[in-house]
This record gives C-alpha cells, sequence and structure tokens, in this order.
C-alpha cells in the first residue's frame, strides 16, 4: 500500500515545534553562559583597583605628544567603547587590523563576539583572563564599566568612542533589533517605526525583554541609566565624564574627519586608517525619518540628543585646533586612497547583497528573520602585494575574531541553528 503524502500542515507543526525546542535550548543556554542582568548595577571583579602589570618584555605604550612636529610614536594601547549603530564595525576592522599587523594582545570576550551585553563589562568576562593581565586593544561590544576596562590596559592607554545623531541611530537600532524587541511586536502598519513614534509610551517598557535597544542606546552602551529623567542634574555629569575619560569621540556622520583626528592622536600611517563601511544596512523599503518624525525620535531619545550636541560641538573644537585646511587635504588624502583600494578590491566596485556573496567568508552576520546587511565580493585577480590587506579590510567582524584566535563558541552555536532553522 503506497504510502500517503504528508499533509502541509504536518511539516508546518514539525517546524514549530522543531524551532520552539530550539529556541528553548538557547534560551537555557544563554541563562547559563551569561551572568545576572541588573541594568543599573554593575558587576566588578574583586580585584577592581588593580591596574594591570606588564612583563618586562611587553612593549609599552608609546606617550609623546602627536601630531606632524612633534616625532610621534604610534601609540598601540587602544580602548574603543563600541557602540550600536554607528559605523562602530568598520571602526573595528581598522583596529582588528593594526593590532593584527603588530602582534599586538587583544582582550576577547569569552565564547561570544561581545562581553555579555547588556550585562556591565567585568574583566572575568575576558578570554583567558588572569589578575593582572594586560592587554593592548580592547574593542567589542560592552556596556562600559571605566574602572573594570582601565585595569585591563596600561596608563596612558587612548580611550575612544563613536556616537550618532540620535534621530538616526535610533531608526537604524528600531529596523535591526525590532525583531527581537518583543515591545514591537504588537506593531501592525507597514511602517512600524513611525507608528511607535506617534505613542511611544504606548509601547515602551523600560523592564521589557531588550527594550534598552529602543531609548538612548548610547547612554546605555556607555554605562548610565538610560531612563533618567533629562532634567536631572546626573545628565550633565555623566556627559562631563565622558569628555573626562575618552580621549576623542567620532561623529558617524564626520567618519573621515573623525579618522584624520584619530590617526592624528594616535600617530598612525594612512594604511592603518583605510576602510571599506561594513555591516552597512541595505536601503529600508520605509522611508526614511523626516520632519515631525525626525523631532520625534530627537526627543524620545533626548539623554543621547544632549550627549550628541556637547560633543558635536566638541568634534569641531578640535577640528579648529587641527586646522581646517589640513583637515580638508588630509580627508581629501584619505578618500583617494580608499577610492584606490575599492578598485584594486572589491569585485564589481560596490557592496552586495547578503544573496549575491560568492564567498562565505565575506558574508556579514545578519539580524535576525531578514538578510538585510550587505557584503563584498573579493576581487579573484589582486596583486601579491596588496592581497592580503583587501582581504583583511573586507572580512567580517565574526569571521575576523576567528582568525585572530577569540573563542566564539556561542556565536557559532547560535549561527548553526539559525541556519539549520533558516532563521
Amino acid at each position: 500500500m503506497p504510502l500517503l503524502p504528508k499533509k502541509p500542515w504536518e511539516s508546518q507543526a514539525k517546524g514549530l515545534v522543531l524551532g520552539a525546542l530550539c529556541t528553548s535550548f538557547l534560551l537555557l543556554l544563554y541563562s547559563y553562559v551569561a551572568p545576572p542582568l541588573h541594568p543599573n548595577m554593575a558587576f566588578t571583579t574583586s580585584e577592581t583597583a588593580a591596574p594591570c602589570s606588564p612583563a618586562p618584555s611587553e612593549p609599552g605604550t608609546a606617550t609623546p605628544v602627536n601630531g606632524s612636529a612633534g616625532g610621534c610614536q604610534p601609540r598601540r594601547d587602544i580602548v574603543f567603547m563600541k557602540t550600536h549603530k554607528t559605523a562602530s564595525s568598520t571602526l573595528l576592522n581598522i583596529l582588528f587590523r593594526f593590532g593584527q599587523k603588530h602582534g599586538l594582545k587583544f582582550a576577547f570576550p569569552n565564547g561570544r563576539n561581545d562581553f555579555h551585553y547588556p550585562s556591565f563589562f567585568a574583566r572575568s568576562l575576558v578570554q583567558d583572563y588572569r589578575p593582572g593581565a594586560c592587554f593592548n586593544i580592547i574593542c567589542n561590544h560592552m556596556r562600559f564599566h571605566y574602572e573594570e576596562v582601565r585595569g585591563l590596559v596600561r596608563p596612558g592607554a587612548a580611550f575612544i568612542t563613536v556616537i550618532r545623531d540620535p534621530a538616526r541611530l535610533f531608526e537604524s537600532s528600531f529596523h535591526y533589533f525590532g525583531s527581537v524587541v518583543p515591545l514591537t511586536w504588537k506593531l501592525s502598519s507597514r511602517d512600524k517605526l513611525a507608528e511607535f513614534l506617534q505613542d511611544p509610551d504606548r509601547y515602551y517598557d523600560p523592564s521589557g525583554y531588550n527594550a534598552h535597544y529602543l531609548r538612548n542606546l548610547l547612554f546605555f552602551d556607555l554605562g548610565y541609566d538610560s531612563g533618567l529623567d533629562p532634567g536631572s542634574p546626573r545628565v550633565q555629569e555623566h556627559i562631563l565624564e565622558v569628555e573626562r575619560r575618552f580621549h576623542l569621540v567620532l561623529l558617524q556622520e564626520y567618519f573621515d574627519e573623525s579618522l584624520v583626528l584619530l590617526r592624528e592622536l594616535l600617530c598612525w600611517d594612512l594604511e592603518d586608517v583605510l576602510y571599506f563601511k561594513l555591516n552597512a544596512r541595505r536601503d529600508s523599503p520605509v522611508p526614511r525619518l523626516s520632519g515631525e518624525l525626525y523631532r520625534r525620535a530627537t526627543a524620545w531619545n533626548l539623554l543621547d540628543a544632549r550627549l550628541y550636541h556637547h560633543f558635536n560641538a566638541s568634534f569641531w573644537r578640535k577640528v579648529e585646533a587641527f586646522g581646517r585646511e589640513r583637515m580638508v587635504r588630509e580627508v581629501a588624502e584619505l578618500r583617494q586612497a580608499n577610492e584606490r583600494m575599492r578598485r584594486i578590491c572589491i569585485d564589481g566596485g560596490q557592496a552586495v547583497d547578503a544573496e549575491a556573496i560568492q564567498d562565505s567568508a565575506m558574508q556579514p552576520w545578519q539580524p535576525l528573520g531578514v538578510k538585510s546587511i550587505l557584503g563584498y565580493n573579493l576581487k579573484k585577480s589582486i596583486g601579491p602585494h596588496h592581497e592580503q590587506l583587501c582581504r583583511r579590510m573586507l572580512t567580517p567582524e565574526i569571521q575576523y575574531l576567528s582568525d585572530l584566535g577569540a573563542n566564539l563558541w556561542v556565536t557559532k552555536l547560535w549561527k548553526f541553528l539559525r541556519d539549520c532553522l533558516r532563521w
């Protein structure tokens, strides 16, 4: 007797059951490997006050005054506070390349590609950490905890971060993380972002799962309470604290100018700051924020707006001190060099959709449920002088972390299950 064909609903039901079981397993796994999350409480190691103790053979930080006439030495000790949706993945690639080129010691997360975000950073989260250990570069996603981070680097390390217009950042975060923020699931219109901004308090719960992605994300990433009353004096105190702690706050909207200032601060060569735009999102079919919606998004993220206003002003003071004519020249030089590398390295000369990427090693991490992040195809024939640099400049974050020796077993397991379930 011939076997009856399976009914479509049976296959769908089995898929749903399998998906539910895998999701439950991942949640249990995550709860095992991640420390408890207390959004406004920092977790610290027992040796918080103890600085790192470099071995005599380890290279120290070069700290002379940098500048074209200063005879400076490249700085090798760097803390990059990697904020979300601010072109930080592009800057991460720059730091990966510099560290790899000079054999520097990275502080990597253990098991994942972030330091158990959104929990606060703690030294114990660093792969192969031992009390007193010193690292040259810390650059993966974290919720910033200054004392814990400072204890891993030598005195004189450069602290840098990057910020973005809060309304634009909110828009990008909403689209990228929306599928993992249950607060957005009840939104029913085609333009969910516009619907949310019409009455955000109706949909937003600060205690909701992953709610931090939907309000004042910069403030949250930097380690502060993203739900502070905008009129509280603590807001300005936190902003001034960021100014004291960070040597340079880059602006995503003026990325090239920011890299020129960074190159000056670190005394690096031009090749060290060349880049291709990584982790960029495909243009959304929904129009960008404008007019009233832009104003609503800014008002909804008022803490970030105040932070951005402060550092936008200080950024242009740094540009004035650097010299505007000199800035114009060096930005043009950087763009010409980037354009030259684009012609040498990129097949077709531009980023492509995920489905068009031919080499899996060049496939960027995608948000859950949609392949919206663009990537690149490496040219087949590249001269030996540029082949290594081209590949490194185009390698996405997860693959580059693996190449550098980071232990990413949790991230890789999650990717395997996502691929199996086609999420």
